[in-house]
């Protein structure tokens, strides 16, 4: 078992970090056109009746608790989308069971962490020897009050695998069922600089769109190209 008391305390401010997603799903409109709960719930309600495709677009709902949608915040579906749109292979600090918000301390952090994790992913295609990957920019202001602080384990600890995700899957397990809104932890893709991952879109106060960035493949991730600015 995890030992989270071992683990540092940040001392809780409001801190900005960066994410990229793909621009080709767009935000879930429906988290950002109601203030709260109980408007969620009535829309919800009504777009079920006419829209086909609203499980797709929210994604399992079921999977988040209502009073941990930051609702009312800019970019509250940017926030949310992470802990309703899953991927069942999981990530560093999950199985794929739950979600998580990864944010980085700098978009330079998040375009080297993306980079790597693309460029793994298409790698194992067949037969793609051209492609071209469009990334929206996210800035993200949340506070850290409460979370944990990994960074001063170097980047030798299991923790850090750059392959095996064993540890960190097992202590993001027990940060969640503590119910520790996240941690802070080095970046293993681009060294010397540090990541968030948050268990719950709750402390997020703003997220907005930044710019738009490209990744080129032609057999691997040659180049990154900022392609409009904001």
């Amino acid at each position: 078992m995890v030992m989270l008391t071992r683990l540092a305390d940040l001392p809780g401010e409001q801190v900005h970090a960066y994410r990229l997603v793909n621009s080709k799903f767009p935000p879930i409109a429906l988290f950002d056109d109601v203030a709260d709960a109980d408007e969620f719930e009535t829309l919800y309600r009504i777009q079920a009746l006419t829209n086909p495709r609203l499980e797709n677009e929210v994604g399992r709902i079921e999977l988040i608790p209502r009073q941990e949608i930051p609702f009312g915040i800019s970019g509250c579906s940017y926030a949310t989308a992470p802990f309703t749109h899953i991927n069942p292979e999981g990530s560093r600090f999950s199985d794929g069971s739950f979600g998580v918000l990864y944010l980085a301390a700098t978009m330079e952090t998040a375009l080297a962490e993306v980079h790597h994790h693309q460029d793994k992913y298409w790698s194992k295609v067949r037969g793609l020897n051209y492609e071209r990957f469009v990334f929206r920019g996210l800035s993200c202001t949340f506070a850290d009050h409460l979370m944990k602080d990994v960074t001063s384990l170097s980047l030798s600890d299991p923790l850090y695998d750059p392959d095996d995700y064993a540890h960190a899957r097992a202590l993001g397990r027990a940060v969640k069922d503590a119910g520790c809104p996240g941690l802070r932890y080095n970046s293993v893709r681009l060294t010397g600089n540090h990541c968030w991952a948050l268990m719950t879109p709750r402390p997020v106060s703003s997220i907005i769109q930044t710019a738009h960035y490209e990744m080129v493949w032609n057999g691997h991730l040659s180049s990154v190209n900022t392609i409009s600015e904001p």
